[in-house]
């Protein structure tokens, strides 16, 4: 019997599951996010459902791969919790905190460049749609209208963002326009694109408008995420720099939104930890 598509979910131009018919009892069910960080996908046959997965070497590399995810944003999220702690109850040596979230941010860029890579080289639907096949290794990729490459690329682009904000953070004698402008002003971009890359990987767990879905180890993932995002906004907001008083809007706000938003990723990080193909898992 001819495959024939039986339904496609998801948001926009954007397909995050895919259901097609293999036989006339017999459906495969791809979903994006669990193509890329489990390298499986779901066989129904009458009431029965077994999981199909991708090749030895494909899983392999989703687990490294994974695993550098998990543990760059663990650890980054760490360092930006450490950071914002001593920027709150430290000496004031605004250095010392300046140097600490640096390090932190470089662990972030490598954590989302990690899953950006993970995006790319996810196994693909086979030809006939029932099978995952393991692309060739690939350091970059250009697919906009795939929502999992959109969400990990605005993601590392994100954290590139903060990387100006972080090496400004360094300069000394800025004005008040200065410092809202090369300090503040990329702080806010960045957040920005944290709050729409988290979107897009709510929108891709929930295969459409945004539904909770708490038993789901994706959504969990991408919804604490988010909040970490948002709080990282509201730090941002108050870290800006009243052109007339010369001072920041609330020194407090910043560090905890800083601290707890932070907290967020470490957790959204130690999670990831486990949403991987099993040592068990084979084709």
């Amino acid at each position: 019997m001819a495959q024939t598509e039986e339904r496609a979910e998801g948001a926009g131009p954007f397909t995050t599951r895919l259901t097609r018919r293999l036989a006339a009892d017999v459906t495969s069910v791809w979903e994006s996010r669990t193509a890329r960080k489990r390298g499986a996908l779901t066989i129904r046959r009458d009431a029965t459902e077994t999981t199909r997965h991708a090749d030895a070497q494909g899983l392999r590399r989703l687990r490294i791969l994974n695993t550098v995810v998990a543990t760059a944003f663990t650890i980054g999220g760490a360092l930006f919790v450490l950071g914002a702690g001593v920027s709150q109850f430290g000496p004031g040596n605004p250095l010392q905190s300046a140097t600490i979230y640096l390090v932190g941010g470089l662990f972030f860029s490598t954590g989302a460049y990690a899953a950006l890579l993970q995006t790319v080289n996810a196994p693909r639907r086979g030809g006939d749609a029932g099978t995952l096949e393991t692309p060739r290794w690939r350091w970059w990729s250009y697919e906009p209208l795939q929502i999992d490459w959109l969400t990990t690329f605005v993601l590392f682009a994100g954290t590139l963002e903060f990387g100006v904000n972080l090496l400004d953070s360094f300069l000394q004698g800025l004005t008040v326009q200065q410092t809202n402008r090369l300090i503040w002003a990329p702080d806010v971009i960045g957040c920005v694109l944290f709050l729409v890359s988290g979107h897009l990987a709510l929108v891709e767990v929930s295969h459409g408008p945004l539904r909770l879905r708490p038993r789901d180890l994706g959504w969990c993932i991408a919804a604490v995420n988010q909040l970490g995002s948002v709080l990282f906004m509201v730090s941002a907001v108050a870290d800006f720099t009243n052109p007339r008083t010369g001072t920041q809007v609330n020194v407090g706000v910043t560090n905890w939104g800083t601290l707890t938003g932070a907290a967020c990723f470490v957790a959204g990080g130690v999670l990831q930890y486990f949403e991987h193909p099993a040592p068990s898992e084979r084709p």
